[in-house]
């Protein structure tokens, strides 16, 4: 079995930062790519950043030069610089992972920027 359980979440005022951690658990013989996505009500889910396993990256265009992915494949985890939050930032978090050839999400953290 493989957990992936994110935190970090929480209120934070425009102009605010927040890192978000996951760390993937369990039976794992190997981590491809990991990745964090947002969501909010009535929206589909969207991709804000991704990593893969030698460090390659890739963000949504509304996070670049703000956030930041990275990722210690010594514990498995990978976290989200949040910097210069805004508003519309805010939303539900969950972090993906690819493990042995699987997809496993996290539950889900909040992420709540005040105006």
């Amino acid at each position: 079995q493989v957990q992936v359980v994110e935190s970090g979440g929480g209120l934070v005022q425009a102009g605010g930062s927040l890192r978000l951690s996951c760390a993937a658990s369990g039976s794992i013989r190997s981590i491809n790519s990991m990745g964090w996505y947002r969501q909010t009500p009535g929206k589909q889910r969207e991709l804000v950043a991704a990593i893969s396993s030698v460090g390659n990256t890739n963000y949504a265009e509304s996070v670049k030069g703000r956030f930041t992915i990275s990722r210690d494949n010594a514990k498995n985890t990978v976290y989200l610089q949040m910097n210069s939050l805004r508003p519309e930032d805010t939303a539900v978090y969950y972090c993906k992972a690819v493990v042995n050839g699987y997809i496993y999400w996290g539950q889900g953290t909040q992420v709540t920027v005040s105006s």
